[in-house]
């Protein structure tokens, strides 16, 4: 092998070794042994009570405006999307002996129409945000009528 070949390789090599400092990476995160364990905390008539009326109440508060500002459309918008989270939680807690199947269809149901509302409000169409909201009560009043839950909702209720 000629001299300056010979050269080149302990050059490169030796800037090789230069690059990558040996001892100064940052110590790894161990990683865990196991998943933590989601478990339900709170009761589903605390989570509907405290959540999903609030925030669907919220929205359609919003919603009645005539000319809703901008920062009440992001309101609105984290509201429904506060409402497709109780959805998720009321994943974690399904009927122990019958009816989880219904259980989990409702609930992903919930989901699918509270973000389809989320997304129509941040377009801000009133029209069809009002429709979506119609269509997050009719997601609730289906699963309360196959658990007989004796509540209706109704947006946008004459009082």
């Amino acid at each position: 092998m000629p001299h300056t070949l010979r050269l080149a390789m302990v050059f490169v090599i030796g800037f090789s070794a230069l690059a990558v400092p040996v001892g100064s990476q940052e110590p790894q995160e161990p990683q865990p042994k196991s998943r933590p364990k989601l478990e339900p905390i709170a009761e589903t008539k605390l989570l509907m009570e405290g959540m999903a009326h609030p925030n669907f109440r919220g929205v359609e508060r919003i919603l009645s405006e005539k000319q809703a500002e901008d920062k009440s459309w992001t309101f609105a918008r984290g509201q429904a999307l506060l409402i497709a989270e109780t959805a998720n939680l009321l994943m974690l807690r399904p009927p122990k002996n019958q009816g989880q199947a219904t259980w989990f269809e409702r609930a992903m149901e919930l989901r699918a129409q509270a973000t389809q509302l989320a997304q129509t409000v941040a377009r801000k169409d009133l029209e069809r945000s009002r429709a979506a909201l119609g269509s997050v009560a009719a997601s609730c009043n289906r699963c309360h009528q196959s658990f007989r839950v004796p509540v209706q909702i109704t947006a946008f209720e004459e009082k």
